[in-house]
């Protein structure tokens, strides 16, 4: 009988993370467990950063990899959903613009503000931020979407790329 190879714990980490990267993707291709049904969003209304930051830090604060977020809001504001869209690696979490917008579209709804999160607890938005940032907005505008903000929640602190001046109106 063949002796089975045994795995370098790193050839074991970089099998783990290409399975989590595959099953993160198909989960939002298939909405599999991107919708928040559960989470109650009656009666929220996100006016500013800080009300983003209060919504998501709790689950995205301590997050060990990147995961990037859609708040999904009519055109009062109120949170009528949330998804999940992509989770990255440690340091990155690559955007398609059409993926992220792509909830809004189908609800007919016409604001979204993304989140994302920085696991080294610095919110400090990256030149890669930015970009998409910019990206973003640009499709959202061509939809008829408005991207409010882009916030980044680092541990207990965020920063806002609208605040910045990252998103023109």
């Amino acid at each position: 009988m063949p002796r089975k190879r045994v795995l370098e714990p790193s050839e074991l980490i970089d099998a783990l993370r290409a399975n989590m990267q595959l099953l993160a993707e198909l989960s939002v291709r298939y909405e599999v467990g991107t919708k928040t049904a559960s989470q109650d969003n009656s009666g929220v209304v996100i006016s500013s950063p800080a009300d983003v930051h209060a919504v998501l830090q709790d689950e995205m604060a301590d997050l060990a990899q990147e995961q990037l977020r859609v708040l999904l809001l009519d055109k009062k504001n109120h949170l009528v959903g949330r998804r999940v869209i992509y989770q990255g690696t440690v340091s990155e979490c690559r955007v398609r613009p059409a993926e992220v917008i792509r909830p809004a579209v189908v609800d007919g709804l016409p604001n979204v503000i993304v989140v994302h999160n920085h696991p080294s607890g610095d919110p400090t938005p990256s030149h890669d931020d930015i970009r998409t940032t910019t990206s973003l907005n640009d499709a959202c505008k061509l939809l008829g979407i408005d991207l409010l903000d882009h916030v980044v929640i680092g541990g207990d602190h965020f920063a806002s790329l609208k605040d910045l001046g990252h998103i023109s109106d």
